[in-house]
């Protein structure tokens, strides 16, 4: 598995969801979901409709799904930006069935690892992102948002399911460099 970097510029990732949402309703869906939802591109590819659309049609407020890799339950609320997503594609599909795939590919069944690949490293590229780009990106990116907003490193472990902050730290790409800055902004 090559390594890719979290998008920090959150104007690029509203550029990528801007890009997304003018060509295709389900890449945005995908993009918005998976910066929102903190997870492994595995588990988002295996949602169906059922798992965010309500019996009402409509869209969940939280939704629960084991994790493909640790099997543990992860629970989590939808963000508005995901949720408005999500809205705008599911209503391209008003006749799809609960137990359909949610993000489904042009030849039936789900999407792949590698077309959701593809779709995000090309969209980051097409805005201007320099770092390698990948479907991790979406989880790592949520991460370092959250981080970067000044949670607490504990907080972001919690969220991603890792064995201690270091680990994180190293996942979210804060180097010794942003500390180092951290600490002379300070400057007490």
């Amino acid at each position: 598995m090559e390594f890719v970097e979290p998008i920090k510029d959150r104007n690029k990732v509203e550029a990528i969801k801007k890009l997304l949402r003018g060509s295709n309703l389900r890449n945005y869906a995908l993009f918005a979901l998976g910066c929102n939802a903190g997870l492994r591109v595995s588990d988002l590819l295996r949602l169906t409709i059922g798992d965010v659309r309500d019996e009402r049609g409509r869209i969940r407020d939280r939704v629960q799904v084991r994790e493909a890799k640790t099997g543990k339950f992860k629970n989590f609320p939808i963000s508005d930006s995901a949720s408005k997503a999500l809205g705008e594609y599911l209503a391209t599909r008003k006749s799809a069935q609960d137990d359909e795939p949610l993000f489904v590919s042009r030849k039936g069944g789900h999407l792949t690892r590698q077309q959701a690949r593809r779709i995000v490293a090309e969209a980051a590229h097409a805005v201007g992102v320099k770092e390698r780009v990948g479907t991790h990106s979406m989880r790592k990116t949520l991460a370092y948002h959250v981080y970067a907003e000044g949670k607490d490193i504990a907080l972001v472990q919690t969220l991603l399911n890792h064995s201690s902050p270091s680990v994180t730290l190293r996942y979210i790409g804060v180097t010794k460099e942003d500390v180092d800055k951290a600490v002379l902004r300070i400057n007490l």
